[in-house]
């Protein structure tokens, strides 16, 4: 039996030192990381990415042919290449269907908004043409139907006409619009190549809704000037502005015949879509009653010749193929450097309406959307679309939904809508010579409703208060004050927030849940218990930086003075040896953040405890190690808090032997 026995102490004698020894060997997989990418390296590795299909694996293609090395190329630029492949005439009929659906929406919609961005209503059909075909080869969404849309039609004259009057030279105005155009697909195609995706994400989702919600009012209002037939109107698009406007004309110069046409076919455009809602089988009815308004009004008017007696019309509008504009683009004008501000301004938010739609329908069909493709192919398209008399192009959610509704499979229903807009343009725009401009009105009017979230904008208000002020304060910039005002109003708000939530000087005090390895917030998790003789932080910023490095130096001192001291300051009886910072959460540091540790390092020692840190990732422990800091606190840095807390009972136990 004394056998077995002294066997078995010789194996808890031995116990602490393989545990030892196992935390020593983690602690320099800590110590000896690879060192990590460098910026340059990163951009590099995302131009690749981008560029070629095969990402990281393009070295295994060296041994390759170069007719596979072009293969791959050009499936990542153009996915068409890759999706036609499996193509069959039962995808066929469906797009076709859902193309021709579209199309009977989008052509109405689109003289509308041109009207709307101050241009001459066939810009809105050329923008419902060149772009619809760039994308369908370039793009990754299958459901999204492209063309001009509410929001970037009203955007654009709001910051334009500050630099030219549509009314004093129209074919000035248009000039700068196209170039923005060009300015506004550079910028998405350099977003997209260098995967840039996140200054995007600046523009939040409260941010959208509250924007979108204050445009669509704009808007609204806006179309009283042809809802009433009002010749004379501000150009200013705040609503003090508009609805002065409208009251001084409301006491003049208006026409009831406009206002009596507009809202029947108004309120003809509405019951149908409640109808398409409630029976889902008739979608196509509420699709096709824009167009089917502007045929039946244009009738009217042509039979009854009622714009002898007040009814306001489109008169001409231009039609055949997209004449070239690149003459046009004004790249060395006295305005250049306003007008790639606009298309800044512009690209952004029609990349984050766009990419918002795509995303919103492909969860709904499982399939992932790649939002780097997505900029790429719309600021090529976008591009293009300025050498071609179009002006802003992007998703819109109405004529996706329909897209959607309508059982379209692939991108070939925007070609089959893109067709159908071009023989509109080749045949049929004589015929639009009649068409009130307040069935126009009435069109983009009944379009406003869906951008109108109040379920969302309470969810906002529901769960994070300061998200909701940045939904009102870009629903209230762009009401009172301006387009662009609001919007930027409600990026800084946002931009605010995102820095303030990573350098929000954060820590807590951490204990160990019972029965388990797990090392929690003491006040989340009131059972966790602390260990004794040690002391437990955690730096919940993710930046530790020249902002915030001091205020969380004297959080930490103050959670060691607190454990030291009761709360009648005497001195406590147990005797704290290690303070451990768990920097699993702390993503970088700057200089200031390693000489505010180096200054928690000394403040520590001279109380006569050590300092520790635990989990530090990779960034971190390289600048660290870099600092020479490591070497200053005694090479403690451990893979796990619990390791860190096992290695003071070793040491425990070694003194107490």
């Amino acid at each position: 039996m004394a056998a077995p026995a002294m066997q078995q102490t010789s194996t808890q004698e031995e116990s602490p030192d393989l545990e030892k020894n196992g935390h020593a060997e983690r602690a320099q997989w800590v110590l000896n990381a690879p060192e990590p990418p460098g910026l340059w390296s990163e951009l590099l590795d995302s131009v690749r990415d981008k560029i070629l299909p095969c990402g990281n694996n393009f070295m295994s293609l060296k041994n390759e042919s170069g007719r596979k090395h072009l293969v791959s190329f050009l499936q990542g630029v153009f996915p068409i290449l890759v999706w036609c492949q499996s193509y069959t005439v039962t995808k066929f009929k469906n797009d076709l269907l859902a193309g021709l659906t579209i199309a009977s929406l989008c052509i109405p919609q689109s003289i509308g908004y041109a009207t709307l961005a101050k241009l001459d209503p066939q810009y809105g059909l050329y923008t419902s043409v060149v772009p619809p075909l760039i994308y369908a080869v370039m793009g990754t969404s299958r459901e999204i139907a492209i063309g001009p849309v509410a929001v970037v039609s009203l955007l654009l004259p709001s910051m334009i006409e500050k630099l030219q009057d549509p009314g004093a030279d129209p074919i000035a105005y248009r000039k700068l619009v196209l170039t923005a155009t060009f300015f506004a697909g550079i910028f998405q195609a350099t977003f997209g190549l260098f995967r840039l995706g996140f200054l995007v994400d600046f523009l939040s989702h409260a941010a959208i809704v509250g924007f979108v919600a204050g445009a669509a009012i704009v808007i609204g209002l806006q179309q009283l000037k042809g809802l009433l037939g009002i010749s004379h109107f501000t150009n200013k698009t705040d609503v003090i502005s508009v609805v002065e406007a409208v009251w001084r004309s409301v006491h003049h110069h208006w026409s009831p015949l406009n206002f009596i046409l507009g809202c029947s076919f108004l309120s003809f455009i509405l019951i149908t879509r409640f109808v398409g809602k409630r029976k889902k089988r008739l979608f196509w009815l509420s699709a096709i009653a824009p167009l089917l308004s502007v045929i039946l009004s244009t009738l009217i008017v042509f039979l009854t010749r009622a714009d002898k007696h007040g009814i306001k019309i489109v008169k001409h509008i231009q039609g055949g193929f997209n004449p070239s504009s690149v003459h046009q683009l004004q790249l060395n004008g006295p305005y250049v450097g306003q007008v790639a501000k606009i298309g800044l301004i512009v690209g952004v938010v029609a990349l984050t309406e766009a990419i918002a739609v795509g995303r919103s329908f492909s969860s709904l069909r499982g399939y992932h959307l790649d939002g780097n493709k997505e900029m790429f192919a719309m600021g090529f398209m976008n591009i293009i679309g300025s050498f071609t008399s179009c002006y802003v192009a992007t998703g819109s959610f109405s004529r996706t939904a329909v897209n959607f509704s309508a059982g379209v499979e692939t991108l070939v229903s925007n070609i089959v809508m893109a067709i159908t807009v071009l023989v509109s343009l080749q045949l049929f725009t004589r015929l639009l010579f009649y068409t009130p401009i307040a069935i126009l009105a009435s069109i983009i009017l009944s379009a406003l409703p869906g951008l109108i979230d109040l379920h969302a904008a309470y969810n906002i208000w529901k769960i994070d208060k300061l998200d909701f002020l940045t939904c009102i304060a870009a629903f209230f910039g762009v009401l009172f004050v301006s387009v662009e005002i609001g919007l930027l109003v409600a990026i800084g708000i946002s931009f605010a927030k995102i820095i303030l939530i990573s350098i929000r000087p954060g820590t807590e005090a951490l204990g160990q849940l019972p029965g388990t390895d797990m090392f929690c917030d003491v006040n989340q998790y009131p059972m966790a218990a602390k260990t004794p003789g040690v002391v437990i932080i955690r730096i919940k910023s993710a930046l530790l930086c020249f902002a915030n490095a001091s205020i969380i130096k004297e959080r930490i001192m103050q959670w060691v003075t607190e454990e030291a001291e009761d709360t009648k300051g005497n001195v406590r009886r147990t005797n704290n040896q290690l303070v451990v910072l768990d920097m699993s959460s702390l993503m970088d540091i700057d200089t200031s953040g390693i000489a505010t540790l180096q200054e928690l390092q000394k403040n520590i020692t001279s109380r006569g405890m050590e300092l520790a840190i635990a989990n530090p990732r990779w960034q971190v422990i390289h600048k660290l190690r870099l600092a020479n800091f490591v070497s200053q606190i005694g090479g403690r840095v451990f893979l796990t808090v619990g390791e860190a807390v096992n290695a003071n009972l070793d040491t425990k136990r070694a003194g107490s032997i």
